[in-house]
């Protein structure tokens, strides 16, 4: 890749976790004409976002930016940079060694090829699975995960910044753009967690929403005031029972924090938010008698 843009400066940004072997795998190759430069990527929730990855480059805070311009034209330190996943560079370099055609023969037509997914939740083998694009959902729970796909309450699906699907979409979904575009999700980084029958949907939003409140950058107002105000309202409607117009106040506190904020983090967390209210709405009735569906599983 740096070869086909002309690049005279090369990184690899991983966790500290990873960087060990990193280094042993860079050392592996012989004859390489860039001297690659490792950085520790620190964990956080937001330090993987593009913007975010180049300040940290750059020796500022791995916090994201307001971006008037692409990566590709004005990136680190002005530069025009390139800005790929792990994942994405493996493809590339696979299909420069076997071929488009070789790469096609695995895949959905639109989308070929295969993709990493991160399984976890209520599956007896979690882990991480390389998959071909367009598989069946219920297949990768099934197969990959050793769980039964008929009792999954239900599916999150792209991650923390994702969609929960309930059963009648899990059955229909595979894993591809077109397939999941139609219940309103995404692939996205592959990360899918299965929510078990007995599991409380509502609580595992809250959590997750709390989770993503704490992990904002501290530098505009969607994420420094919104999502703590709506990981609070989810955790009102998870513990409830729910009092009138709560439902509607989180509807209202997400359409607040969306479009608004330096990255896309407040969108993605209204995206979840948004979709548990209409998955589990009806928990949120039970919720709302002071009961809990997850009690009768």
């Amino acid at each position: 890749v740096a070869d086909a843009v002309g690049a005279d400066r090369v990184y690899l940004y991983a966790p500290a976790s990873a960087i060990p072997a990193v280094r042993y795998a860079l050392d592996e190759r012989c004859g390489q004409r860039y001297d690659v430069r490792v950085v520790e990527a620190p964990d956080t929730f937001v330090a993987g976002e593009e913007s975010a990855v180049i300040s940290r480059l750059e020796g500022r805070p791995a916090r994201p930016r307001d971006r008037v311009v692409t990566p590709a034209v004005s990136g680190f330190r002005g530069r025009p940079t390139v800005v790929n996943n792990v994942e994405t560079l493996a493809h590339l370099a696979l299909i420069a060694r076997y071929g488009a055609a070789w790469f096609r023969s695995v895949g959905s037509g639109d989308a070929p090829g295969t993709m990493l997914v991160t399984l976890s939740g209520a599956v007896r083998r979690p882990g991480v699975f390389e998959v071909p694009t367009g598989i069946r959902l219920t297949e990768v729970i099934g197969t990959c995960g050793g769980a039964d796909p008929h009792r999954v309450q239900a599916v999150l699906v792209g991650g923390y910044h994702g969609t929960w699907l309930g059963p009648p979409a899990v059955a229909q979904a595979d894993l591809s753009a077109g397939s999941l575009a139609r219940f309103g999700a995404a692939p996205g980084a592959g990360v899918i967690h299965v929510l078990g029958a007995g599991e409380c949907g509502l609580a595992r939003t809250a959590d997750i929403a709390a989770y993503l409140a704490g992990q904002n950058a501290g530098q505009c107002g969607p994420c420094v005031s919104g999502l703590p105000r709506l990981a609070s309202l989810l955790e009102q409607v998870a513990h409830g029972p729910v009092r009138p117009g709560l439902v509607d106040e989180i509807r209202r506190a997400a359409g607040l924090v969306e479009g608004r904020g330096s990255c896309r983090h407040p969108d993605g967390t209204a995206r979840l938010v948004r979709s548990a209210l209409e998955t589990f709405a009806g928990d949120i009735d039970a919720h709302r008698a002071g009961r809990c569906e997850a009690e009768r599983r």
